[in-house]
């Protein structure tokens, strides 16, 4: 090791390392997208040294002032810290260090953060996630400028700032660090990279391991899931080990692995440079390198990420964690050439020798195309707790079937076993409704859950799946539908043409066995692929079965006669059937039902059989909503009442 100020460490060495400087250096004006990128950073840094410091007291959520400033200071700290190694400019590292300063002055006075809606307040921000995100992020930064500090400063800042900080996120907010789920991996990599860079082996096995010995009672987060239970596996490895399958199927769903895949990756790229022994790329069979692969399969023909559970509409692989990702698997993986052009999509590389590698090779001409094609992704550590089957219809790339087969998905599960949304050239045609929240909108919550994501979208009712007798799954109970998944029955696209995906579910409702059969078929008689959905039902006794379908479009016409209600009212009291308002009814006495609806300059039909005893009911979601929270999106319900339906057990 070099010595540098006193201190037996070579820096920068995180993310960046010596040579990777140097390499960058050498290109430096001959590869255009790193060069596009690099004065695009550049130009957001100096615009934010010319607006000075700001470092303010918290006080807002999200989306508030202070909450966005504290935010912009460690993107802009961490982008300085690489045009200080890249560009050799001493101002970056200044505006870093001065940065660095104020927030050691007023850390370890802090108290939590005054907004108390949070089950781990953290100090700069509401929630200790945040706290984790600012550290991730300057301790980057901290690396980059490392060597320009006196011995001093560094004694300074890590006494008064980072120490406290990473103690502050884990030993003072265990409920936070030591749990399986995506806050506490942002919590770990915090720890874990300041303890790289500090090379504390303490903060470092905190990280990898979680914080030993603790013995805490149950307890629930802001939705409802388990924070921390005696005795759990916890730490950065362990939330590689159980939320990922072995196909790297993270069971949150894939808007937050998008989320998550940041620290996963940029902790495993610091672990690769400062402790190679660790092997972080090839733990798990390969889990992290195959979970980029997955989350970019999970994606419509836009890039748009599929509304598996709690899921923000419109998050696509252009956000800035997927950039990382992409660039950080192709590196420290098999130079998946695919890779290489979604990274041409992106317009934009990470400021490391990754995202150099990867500019070089687009600028080379090696980028292929990445193939969207029809995939089972398993669920659960062991890829046993069912799977996300997605169809892709290979007749000019029409249409995408996304069927939800899988695993409750911890906290940010919703309770819609053998669900599904369907895709045309990338606009959705038959949704999933995704979470109810206005992320980083302060005036909505500040930013966080509404209660309408438990009341709706969480709810059967709320998805393209069989409803019970007007109750959800498992009657929407976080603690048993967290035993149990559903069970694949048949994948098979050997042959394009007829694709078929099929699971069953018998935990939903006791005594009621559920299996759905879905078959994505092209035929010479049809210009556009046919979607077959076989719903069956195996029940012990009666019951009111449900079968909604949340088409997005203008009713065009139908084959049944219905009447529109002149006053509206509900559809029901709980389960979210109050958030439904009911807009009409009809019935069908030829044996099928259809419905023809256009988006997007299309008509599609949607046939079912039926008898003359069933509703056809017209309702669009809104009751109950007295704050606008809700998308006032339609939906057809085929309902059954008062039916014991057989058919053959297998």
């Amino acid at each position: 090791m070099l010595v540098q100020n006193g201190f037996s460490q070579d820096h920068p060495n995180l993310i960046l390392t010596k040579q990777g400087v140097k390499d960058i250096k050498s290109q430096l004006g001959k590869v255009p997208l790193f060069d596009a990128t690099l004065a695009q950073v550049k130009a957001d840094v100096d615009a934010q040294i010319l607006e000075g410091i700001d470092v303010p007291i918290p006080k807002d959520m999200a989306g508030g002032y202070t909450h966005t400033r504290h935010k912009l200071n460690y993107l802009t700290m961490q982008e300085a810290g690489v045009l200080y190694q890249i560009l050799g400019d001493e101002k970056y590292a200044i505006y870093v260090r001065d940065m660095l300063n104020e927030y050691a002055k007023i850390y370890k006075g802090l108290p939590r953060h005054p907004q108390e809606r949070s089950y781990a307040r953290g100090k700069l921000f509401w929630q200790a996630l945040n706290d984790s995100n600012w550290l991730v992020y300057t301790s980057q930064a901290y690396d980059c400028i490392y060597t320009f500090l006196s011995k001093k400063e560094v004694k300074y800042l890590e006494k008064e700032l980072f120490k406290p900080m990473a103690d502050f996120l884990s030993i003072d907010t265990p409920q936070f660090f030591n749990r399986i789920h995506n806050h506490s991996t942002w919590g770990n990599v915090a720890v874990g990279m300041i303890g790289l860079v500090m090379d504390d082996d303490v903060l470092i096995d905190r990280a990898l391991y979680g914080i030993k010995g603790l013995k805490l009672d149950a307890g629930k987060d802001n939705d409802g899931g388990d924070i921390f239970v005696e005795g759990q596996k916890a730490g950065f490895l362990a939330n590689l080990e159980e939320p990922f399958s072995p196909d790297g199927y993270y069971t949150e769903g894939p808007y937050y692995q998008r989320y998550a895949m940041y620290p996963f990756m940029i902790f495993a790229e610091a672990l690769q440079n400062v402790r190679p022994e660790t092997k972080p790329f090839e733990y798990k069979n390969g889990v992290l390198l195959k979970g980029v692969d997955a989350l970019l399969n999970l994606t419509d023909k836009n890039g748009d990420f599929f509304a598996l559970n709690d899921s923000q509409k419109g998050m696509s692989y252009y956000s800035g964690s997927l950039v990382s990702a992409v660039d950080i698997a192709y590196f420290y993986g098999k130079k998946d050439p695919a890779l290489l052009s979604i990274a041409k999509e992106q317009g934009r590389v990470q400021l490391d020798q990754t995202g150099l590698a990867v500019a070089m090779d687009i600028r080379d001409g090696k980028a292929k195309p990445f193939d969207k094609k029809s995939i089972l992704l398993t669920d659960g550590a062991k890829g046993d707790e069912g799977a996300v089957g997605i169809l892709r219809s290979t007749k000019q790339d029409a249409l995408t079937l996304v069927m939800k087969n899988a695993a409750q998905g911890l906290s940010h599960g919703h309770y819609d076993k053998l669900s599904y949304s369907l895709f045309h050239e990338g606009n959705e045609v038959l949704q999933d409704y995704g979470l109810a929240r206005f992320v980083n909108i302060e005036q909505k919550n500040g930013g966080g859950y509404l209660k309408e994501n438990k009341t709706w979208a969480k709810q059967t009712i709320a998805h393209n799946t069989i409803i019970q007798d007007e109750t959800s799954h498992f009657n929407g109970d976080y603690d048993t539908g967290s035993k149990h998944h559903s069970d694949m029955y048949v994948f098979n696209v050997e042959n394009p043409d007829i694709q078929i995906v099929s699971a069953k579910e018998k935990n939903a409702y006791p005594g009621t066995l559920l299996q759905r059969t879905m078959v994505m078929l092209n035929h010479s008689d049809f210009e556009q692929p046919v979607v077959l959905d076989l719903m069956q039902v195996n029940s012990d006794k009666k019951h009111q079965f449900d079968l909604p379908f949340y088409y997005l479009g203008q009713v065009i016409s139908t084959n049944f006669d219905y009447k529109k209600e002149e006053t509206l009212h509900t559809l029901g009291k709980s389960h979210g059937y109050q958030h439904l308002w009911k807009e009409g009814e009809g019935t069908s006495t030829s044996g099928d039902a259809a419905l023809t609806f256009r988006n997007n300059n299309t008509f599609y039909t949607i046939t079912t059989t039926v008898s003359d005893k069933d509703h056809l009911i017209f309702g669009r979601i809104g009751a109950n909503d007295p704050e606008y929270n809700l998308r006032p999106d339609p939906v057809l319900i085929v309902r059954k009442i008062q039916t014991q339906l057989y058919l053959p057990r297998s």
